[in-house]
This record gives structure tokens, C-alpha cells and sequence, in this order.
């Protein structure tokens, strides 16, 4: 796989080097789209915890042809009760008191370019979900006992297609692309255990969405200097087609937009220290079956990583996100933290 920083350091690229080693570009320096949705893993049970990470900056966008196979594990636990900018410790009387979600994420990823300006990306995503909750708060009452799910499926696959020929360097891409209702969705996951066991999960909590989406969104990365590339992409995915839109039991996932930016040290070939920004702004859920009230929000993280490779053909990466920003609408389980790993390989 060739990516800017191989080119960079000898291979055809429009780059020019002066007397000084220093670069001179005839690109722009900086481009940030905000046509952009969420990434890469369906929203999950709140408005800002969906794993906002790029992974395609992760391991640095390429403009060769060929197949690769990518595999990317996410960790994200909800355990922190938010509200606003804040963190609460409960709920006004009536609305449903959650403990905890913990989802895990294992998607499998098929890229195939056959040549330097075209890609398309098929994003085959596994669900782990645990959830547990009190139920409806009353604050004259005690706790009652924890309702809980556990459950793993498949979930909403994604095809993405890019066109990245509107500049001479490739390195300026548009994406255009579907979410097909692939997860189960609307009442097909259950409470196993206690007081609620045996009756659904609210619809945000199912493994999909039972929508069809469309995903538009833009990319561009570039180099600044000998040793540092900039990048910035984005995405917007909203639903045009749902199944569940019958009078009373309808549901709509609110439409969403990540915006990322960073910059990748590009020193080493084989150790690519890197910084993300990542954003996040997510819409309410509409429909009978939405909790119209807290689904909605906006995040910003700050994402430190690396990626390395280990083979010729195969690259490694990991990531942490952190929070630094949210102000969510409605009560909302908020993760303080998330994490990513994943690996590349090019054939």
C-alpha cells in the first residue's frame, strides 16, 4: 500500500523538494468539509457515544490499486449519567434510570481500488451490547432490581464508494455511500434478566437501525513538512427510508455528522505517531418507538495513537478517545473513555 509518506520519500509523487530539503506544494495547505456524517459504526444507544474514530487516517490514506482487508476492534463503555455539559447523579421522577452499556464492536472491512481515483469500502460490523437499567425513576421509592441484555449480532452493514480525481495528487477525495438495515431491529432484542426480562429494548439499544441511509462526506489529507501530514474528513448519513413507520410503532434514527482533523508524525516509516480531533453532532430520534427526548447531542474527543507496521504488507494501529467536550440533550449514559484497535493488510 502507498501512502503520502511513502511517496514523499522516493517514489512519483508532484511534491518538489528545494536546495533545502524543505517541500513546496501545489495543493492547498488545509481543507476541512462539513458534509460529513458519522463514521464508521452505527449511533449507538445515546446521541454522542458512537466511536467517531478514522480509521482511514489511521492508516494513512493510500491512492494505489489493489484489495485490502481491515479489521478494527472498538471498546465503549457508558457508565457515567450526563446531562447538558455536566455530569448528574440521577434522573428527575419519571424518566428511566440507566446503569450502564457496554458495547463492543468488531468490524471486518473489504477495500478494493482499482485504480488511483476510485475505492469502495463494504464495512461488515459485529455487535456485542450488555445494557442494564433501573427502569422508571420514583424518587419516593427505593431502587428497584436491575432489567439487563445481553447480546451479539451482526449490524447494519455499510458500502462506500470514493472518488478521490479532483486533484492531480489524489490526495482529495469525495465518498458517497448506503447503510443497508442488515441488524436486528425495533423489538428483536430482549431483557434476559430481571423485572423487564422478556420485553424489548428501546430501539436505539437494538444492534440496527432498520433504516436505509445515504452517507456523503469528503476527505483530504496533505503534507506540511518533511516529517508531518495534516488530514481532515468528514461525513453526513441520514436515513431516506425506514422500516419501521407504521402508526405507533415507527422509529427514525436522527440524522448525524463527525468532522475529524489531526496530524500524523511521519518520521519513521515502520512508527506513525498520530493526534485526532474528532466531532460529533447527532440529531433526536423520531417515531413512537424513539426516546425523542436523549438521543441527540454534541461531542468533541481528542484522539492520541500510533500505527505501525509489522509486515511489508500489514499495518497495526491503536487508539484512545477522550472526551473534552458534550452537551447532551435529555439523560444520557456518557463514556469517559473509548478505545480502538485495529489492523490493515494489502494485497
Amino acid at each position: 500500500m502507498i501512502t503520502l509518506s511513502t511517496l514523499r520519500r522516493g517514489t512519483t509523487t508532484p511534491l518538489v523538494r528545494d536546495s533545502m530539503s524543505r517541500v513546496s506544494y501545489t495543493a492547498p495547505v488545509f481543507f476541512l468539509t462539513l458534509t460529513a456524517a458519522l463514521l464508521p459504526h452505527s449511533v449507538l444507544a445515546c446521541a454522542s457515544c458512537g466511536c467517531t474514530l478514522s480509521s482511514d487516517a489511521a492508516m494513512g490514506y493510500s491512492s494505489s490499486a489493489g484489495w485490502r482487508m481491515n479489521l478494527q476492534y472498538d471498546y465503549l463503555h457508558q457508565d457515567e449519567l450526563r446531562s447538558g455539559t455536566r455530569s448528574i447523579s440521577g434522573v428527575p421522577d419519571g424518566n428511566e434510570l440507566e446503569r450502564e452499556t457496554l458495547n463492543r464492536y468488531i468490524t471486518v472491512g473489504l477495500n478494493y481500488s482499482p485504480n488511483s481515483a476510485w475505492n469502495v469500502n463494504l464495512l461488515v460490523p459485529y455487535v456485542i451490547r450488555t445494557h442494564s437499567t433501573y427502569g422508571t425513576f420514583d424518587s419516593s421509592q427505593p431502587l428497584p432490581a436491575l432489567s439487563s441484555s445481553r447480546s451479539s449480532s451482526l449490524g447494519d452493514i455499510r458500502l462506500i464508494g470514493s472518488w478521490q480525481g479532483l486533484l492531480p495528487t489524489n490526495n482529495l477525495g469525495i465518498q458517497l455511500g448506503v447503510k443497508l438495515p442488515t441488524g436486528h431491529y425495533g423489538t428483536a432484542v430482549e431483557f434476559n434478566g430481571g423485572p423487564n426480562a422478556g420485553t424489548p429494548l428501546d430501539a436505539s439499544l437494538q444492534p440496527g437501525t432498520g433504516s436505509t441511509d445515504i452517507i456523503v462526506g469528503a476527505y483530504y489529507y496533505q503534507a506540511i513538512s518533511q516529517d508531518f501530514d495534516v488530514f481532515a474528513n468528514g461525513q453526513f448519513q441520514s436515513a431516506v427510508k425506514h422500516h419501521m413507520d407504521q402508526p405507533g410503532s415507527d422509529y427514525r434514527p436522527g440524522n448525524a455528522t463527525t468532522v475529524s482533523f489531526g496530524l500524523r508524525y511521519e518520521k519513521s516509516l515502520n512508527w506513525v505517531p498520530q493526534l485526532q480531533v474528532n466531532l460529533l453532532r447527532k440529531s433526536r430520534d423520531q417515531g413512537a418507538l424513539a426516546d425523542v427526548q436523549s438521543t441527540a447531542g454534541n461531542v468533541a474527543y481528542v484522539s492520541p495513537g500510533l500505527t505501525a507496521k509489522v509486515l511489508p504488507r500489514l499495518q497495526v494501529y491503536g487508539f484512545a478517545q477522550f472526551p473534552v467536550y458534550s452537551n447532551l440533550y435529555g439523560d444520557q449514559l456518557f463514556p469517559r473513555w473509548t478505545a480502538s484497535v485495529g489492523a490493515s493488510y494489502a494485497f
